[in-house]
C-alpha cells in the first residue's frame, strides 16, 4: 500500500456516541467538514478517518461504515478503525456457548485495502493490581486517540495493518510524551508574542537603514541612485549652465582682484580696491539672475505629473536622467528585506520602523518644498554666519609680531644724542597702520587694524635702546641695525597688509558670493536628484509605509493574543475555532468535576484535549478543540453501543466494592497541576516535565515570524499590483489573527517540539534541551529497546490475548519520535554503541515518542460477512467464500446477530 507524501489532520469521529446523527452521505461530509473548516484546513485530496467503536457497533453501525468507505474525495479515503472494549460473543452452534472475546465480526465493507482495524479490548491504564478502571477508561483513550491522530503515525499503522492478516491487530504501546506544564508554555508563549511584536519607542531613537548595497536589489538602486545622482545636472550651454558660468566667471574676477589688492602696490594706490568694489558689483548682480532661476525652478517643479516638471526643468536647462528599470520588482524587494530583517531577529515594529525610515529615504521632494531653503543660500545669510564687515583677524599671526619687535630691537640700537633714532620703526608701524586703516575706509567706517604689532615694535626699541645703554656699542652700529630694522619693517608691514586685505574682502562679500553661488547650485542638483524617478520612489514609498502599517497592525494583533482575558461564564460557547477566550489557561474538565457535561455525539473534535495536562480548553460544543468532558456516556435508546461510565474509581473500600481504591488525599494547595491527577496517567506513559529551555521563547517567536510571513504572502503580491489599500490590510490582518491562534493551537496540541505547520528550511530547529529543559537520552533508550514482551503493554483483556498469534515473528513493531529529536536520538545511538533500529519512524508533529506493537489475530478469528437485503432469510458468507454465517438483520442497519441466526425485516443490506 503506497501513500502520498503530503498528508492532512486526522478527522476523529466517533460512532459510539455520534453514529444516530450519520445517517446520510451529506450528514458524514457535514461532519468532516466541520473538523477540517474549524482547523483553519481545505479539504484534503486523500482523507485520513479515524473511528472510534465497540466490537458490537461493527454490525451495528454498517450504514455509517458504507458512508464512510464511500466517501468521496479526489484520492482514497483511509479509514483506521480503533475498537475498545470486548465483543459480545459469539456462538458455534445452538448449545455450545462461548465467552465474550471470542469472535469479531465485522462487515465486509471494512475488508478494503485502505480500512485497518485496530482492536483494545482493554486500555489497560491501572497501574496497581488493587485499580478497577474501565477497559476503556477515558484519560487513557484519549492517549491513544491522541497518537493515532498523528498523520505519521495514522499511515504507518495503517501500511503495517494491510500486511497483516485481515488488517486487524491488537495494539500493544509504550510512551514517552515530553512536555512543559501548562502555566510555563503559557508564559512562553506570552513572551514570544511580546518579543515578537517588539515595544513601541514612539520614535524616539531612529533606526539606521543598512546601506544601499545591501538592500535588495530594486531598493539599494532606488537609495543609491537618488543619493549618488547630481553631477552634470546642468546641460552645457543652458540657460542654467550660462547663468551659473556667468557668476562663477565674476567671482574668479573678484578673486583676481583681491589677489592684486593684498600686495603691497594695493596699500598705496586707491585703484586695486575700486576694481574689487566693481567686479564684487557685477557678481552680485549675476548671482541675483542665477538665484532666480533657481527660484524658477522650485517653483516650476511643484505640481503635475513627473514627466511634465521634467519638461519644465529641461526648459531652463536642467537635465533629468532617466529612471531604466529602476522601478522594476518593488514589491519583491520590500518583501526580501522584511524577510530578512525578521530572519535577523528583530520585532515587529522594529521592521516597522526600518520600512518608515526607507520611505523616507527614497520619497521625492517636491521643488515647492526647498523654496525655504532659498533664503539660506544668500549673501545675507552667509553674512550672518561669518565674521563681520569691517572685522579685523580675529587673532594676529606669530610671524608680524616676531618681524615687529625684531625690527624694534634693531632700529633701537642708539645712544645719547642719537637715542631719537629708535622711535623711527615704531613711528613706521603706527604710520602704516593709520594708512591702512583710511585705504580701507568705507563710508564712515574705517577698518580696524591690529595693535599687536604697534605694541611689539615699541617694545623692540625700548629693549634696543635699553641694549645699547648697558654695552656701549660704536656709534656706528646703529646704522646697519636700522637698516636691518626697516627691512624687518617692510615684511611685517606686507604680512600685515594681506591678512586684513582677506578679511576685509571678506566681509565685503568676496566668499559670501562663493559660498551662497555653490549653495544655489547644489540646492538646483537636489531638486535634479528629487525628480529622478519620482514615480518609481514615491510608489516605493507609499508601499513602504503601508508595510509598516501593516506589520504595526500585525505587532497590535500579537499584543492583544499575549494580554490574559478574563475566563468565560460557565456554559459560555466558543466564538470561533479555538475561541476567543484564553483557553490557554483555562481550567480543565478533568480538574473540576463539578465542569463535567453532557457529550454531545456531533462533536468530536479534538480527543487529546480530554487529558491533556489537565489544563486544556473548557469543554465546549462550539469549540471542535475543546475538551469533551463526558465523552463516554451511559447507554442511551439511541445509542445501544455506549459504554457505561465508571461508577466510581475512587470509592472508598466497602463490602460491595472490595478491589476499590482508597479515595487519594488532597494535594497540596502549591502542587503542581499535574500531581493531582498522576493517578489517571496509563501506566504504559511516562511524562517527562520540563521546565522549559533556554532557546523557548526565541524559538516560538521564530515559529511566528515565519508563520506571519506566510500569512502576508498574498499581500506582497497587492503590494506589486500597487492594491495595498485598506481592504487589503484589513485582509491580511484576518490572515494574521487566524494564522496566531492556529499557531496556539499547534502549540497546545502538539508542544513545542513539533515545528510549525510553515517551519523554515533553513533553520534548524533547536534540541529538547533547549526547548523543554530535557535531554532525548529517555527516547533514544526506549525506541532502541529489545522487542520482548517487556518493551510494550499489550491493550486487551485477558480473554482476548488467547485470541493473538503466537508467532513472535508476525507482530510488526513501530518505533517513533518527533522529528525534531532525531539528530540528538541518533548521536546517542552513536555514542552509546547501539545500532539504530530498523524502520524508525520520524514523525513531522506530535509530542509522543515510543514503540507501537501490532500483533495480529489467530485465524478463524476474525469473521467477515456480508449482508444482503431482502424480505426472507438469506446467507451471509465472507469475502474470502469461506463457510458462511446465517444472520438476521433488523431495521435499515442489517444488524448482525450471530453465526446461525435467520435474517428477516422488511429491509437488510
Amino acid at each position: 500500500m503506497t501513500f502520498p507524501e503530503s498528508t492532512t489532520a486526522v478527522v476523529h469521529i466517533d460512532l459510539r456516541t455520534g453514529a444516530a446523527a450519520l445517517t446520510t452521505t451529506q450528514a458524514v461530509r457535514d461532519r468532516v467538514a466541520e473538523q477540517l473548516g474549524r482547523a483553519g484546513l481545505p479539504e484534503p485530496d486523500h482523507p485520513l478517518l479515524l473511528v472510534t467503536d465497540t466490537p458490537a457497533g461493527l454490525t451495528g453501525h454498517q450504514l455509517q461504515y458504507e458512508l464512510l468507505s464511500n466517501y468521496r474525495a479526489v484520492g482514497d479515503t483511509r479509514i483506521l478503525v480503533l475498537l475498545v472494549g470486548s465483543s459480545p460473543g459469539s456462538y458455534a452452534g445452538g448449545e455450545e456457548a462461548y465467552g465474550p472475546d471470542r469472535r469479531l465480526v465485522r462487515p465486509a465493507t471494512l475488508r478494503a485495502s485502505t480500512i485497518g482495524l485496530v482492536w483494545a479490548g482493554d486500555l489497560r491504564s491501572a497501574r496497581t493490581a488493587l485499580e478497577r478502571p474501565e477497559p476503556d477508561d477515558p484519560a487513557s483513550l484519549a492517549v491513544l486517540v491522541d497518537l493515532l491522530s498523528v498523520p505519521d503515525v495514522f499511515v504507518r499503522v495503517l501500511e503495517d495493518l494491510g500486511g497483516l492478516p485481515d488488517s486487524v491487530a491488537a495494539p500493544g504501546v509504550r510512551l514517552l510524551e515530553q512536555d512543559l506544564p501548562p502555566e510555563v508554555r503559557d508564559r512562553a508563549w506570552r513572551d514570544a508574542l511580546s518579543r515578537f511584536a517588539g515595544e513601541d519607542g514612539g520614535g524616539a531613537s531612529p533606526v539606521t537603514l543598512p546601506p544601499a548595497a545591501r538592500l535588495p536589489e530594486p531598493l539599494g538602486a532606488l537609495v543609491s541612485g537618488r543619493e549618488g545622482r547630481g553631477h552634470g545636472h546642468r546641460q552645457p550651454n543652458g540657460p542654467a549652465d550660462l547663468a551659473h558660468r556667468t557668476c562663477a566667471d565674476s567671482l574668479d574676477r573678484v578673486d583676481d582682484d583681491l589677489v592684486a589688492l593684498r600686495a603691497l602696490p594695493g596699500l598705496l594706490s586707491p585703484a586695486r580696491r575700486e576694481a574689487l568694489e566693481s567686479d564684487l558689483d557685477q557678481a552680485r548682480g549675476h548671482l541675483d539672475e542665477f538665484r532666480a532661476l533657481v527660484e524658477r525652478a522650485l517653483q516650476g517643479s511643484g505640481s503635475g505629473a513627473a514627466a511634465e516638471a521634467a519638461a519644465r526643468l529641461g526648459a531652463l536647462g536642467l537635465r533629468v536622467p532617466p529612471a531604466e528599470s529602476a522601478g522594476e520588482r518593488v514589491g519583491e524587494g520590500l518583501r526580501e528585506l522584511a524577510r530578512t530583517l525578521l530572519d535577523e531577529g528583530l520585532a515587529l515594529r522594529s521592521v516597522a520602523q526600518h520600512f518608515t525610515a526607507l520611505a523616507g529615504r527614497v520619497e521625492p521632494v517636491p521643488g515647492t518644498a526647498l523654496l525655504h531653503r532659498l533664503d539660506d543660500h544668500s549673501e545675507e545669510a552667509v553674512h550672518r554666519g561669518s565674521a563681520t564687515e569691517y572685522a579685523a583677524p580675529p587673532r594676529t599671526p606669530a610671524a608680524p609680531l616676531v618681524l615687529a619687535g625684531a625690527a624694534g630691537l634693531l632700529g633701537g640700537l642708539w645712544q645719547g644724542a642719537l637715542l631719537p633714532l629708535a622711535l623711527v620703526v615704531p613711528l613706521v608701524f603706527v604710520t602704516v597702520a593709520v594708512w591702512g586703516a583710511r585705504r580701507l575706509r568705507t563710508g564712515r567706517r574705517t577698518a580696524r587694524w591690529t595693535v599687536g604689532p604697534r605694541v611689539a615694535a615699541v617694545a623692540g626699541a625700548v629693549a634696543g635702546a635699553a641694549a645699547a645703554y648697558a654695552t656701549a656699542p660704536p656709534a656706528w652700529i646703529g646704522v646697519p641695525g636700522l637698516l636691518a630694522g626697516l627691512g624687518l619693517t617692510a615684511e611685517a608691514v606686507r604680512r600685515l597688509w594681506r591678512g586684513v586685505a582677506t578679511s576685509w574682502a571678506a566681509g565685503r562679500g568676496t566668499t559670501a558670493l562663493r559660498t551662497a553661488l555653490d549653495g544655489l547650485d547644489a540646492l538646483l542638483a537636489e531638486l535634479v536628484r528629487e525628480h529622478w524617478a519620482a514615480e518609481e520612489r514615491l510608489y516605493c514609498a507609499d508601499a513602504a509605509r503601508s508595510v509598516a502599517g501593516m506589520l504595526r497592525a500585525t505587532a497590535a494583533a500579537a499584543d492583544a493574543q499575549a494580554v490574559p482575558e478574563p475566563t468565560a461564564p460557565a456554559g459560555a460557547s466558543a466564538s470561533g475555532p479555538y475561541g476567543d477566550e484564553d483557553w490557554l489557561s483555562a481550567p480543565s474538565a478533568l480538574e473540576d468535576p463539578g465542569a463535567e457535561t453532557a457529550h454531545d455525539g456531533a462533536d468530536d473534535g479534538d480527543w487529546a484535549a480530554a487529558y491533556t495536562w489537565e489544563s486544556g480548553p473548557s469543554a465546549n460544543r462550539d469549540d471542535p478543540y475543546a475538551a469533551p468532558t463526558d465523552a463516554y456516556a451511559t447507554p442511551a435508546p439511541d445509542n445501544p453501543y455506549a459504554t457505561p461510565a465508571p461508577a466510581d474509581a475512587y470509592a472508598n473500600p466497602g463490602p460491595d466494592n472490595p478491589f476499590a481504591t482508597p479515595a487519594p488525599k488532597a494535594a497540596p494547595a502549591d502542587a503542581a497541576p499535574w500531581e493531582e491527577t498522576a493517578t489517571r496517567t496509563p501506566r504504559w506513559l511516562d511524562r517527562e516535565i520540563g521546565e522549559g529551555g533556554p532557546d523557548l521563547v526565541a524559538t516560538l517567536a521564530g515559529d511566528l515570524r515565519i508563520s506571519v510571513m506566510v500569512a502576508m504572502h498574498p499581500y506582497w503580491g497587492a503590494v506589486e499590483r500597487g492594491q495595498a489599500g485598506a481592504l487589503a490590510v484589513r485582509r491580511t490582518e484576518e490572515r494574521v489573527r487566524d494564522v496566531l491562534s492556529e499557531a496556539r493551537h499547534h502549540l497546545w496540541h502538539n508542544g513545542v517540539l513539533a515545528p510549525p505547520r510553515h517551519p523554515a528550511e533553513h533553520r534548524a530547529r533547536t534540541s529538547a534541551a533547549g526547548l523543554l529543559g530535557t535531554d532525548s537520552l529517555k527516547v533514544a533508550e526506549l525506541m532502541g529497546q529489545d522487542t520482548d514482551g517487556q518493551a510494550v503493554v499489550q491493550l486487551c483483556s485477558p480473554e482476548q490475548g488467547s485470541l493473538l498469534s503466537r508467532d513472535p515473528e508476525a507482530a510488526r513493531w513501530i518505533r517513533f519520535a518527533p522529528r525534531t529529536l532525531q539528530g540528538e536520538v541518533e548521536t546517542a545511538w552513536h555514542k552509546s554503541g547501539s545500532p539504530p533500529p530498523d524502520g524508525a519512524l520520524w514523525t513531522s508533529s506530535g509530542r509522543y515518542a515510543g514503540l507501537i506493537r501490532l500483533t495480529p489475530l489467530r485465524m478463524g478469528v476474525v469473521d467477515t460477512v456480508l449482508p444482503r437485503q431482502g424480505r426472507g432469510g438469506s446467507t451471509r458468507r465472507d469475502d474470502t467464500g469461506g463457510t458462511g454465517h446465517t444472520g438476521r438483520t433488523d431495521g435499515a442497519h442489517g444488524t448482525y446477530s450471530g453465526a446461525g441466526a435467520e435474517t428477516g425485516g422488511d429491509e437488510g443490506w
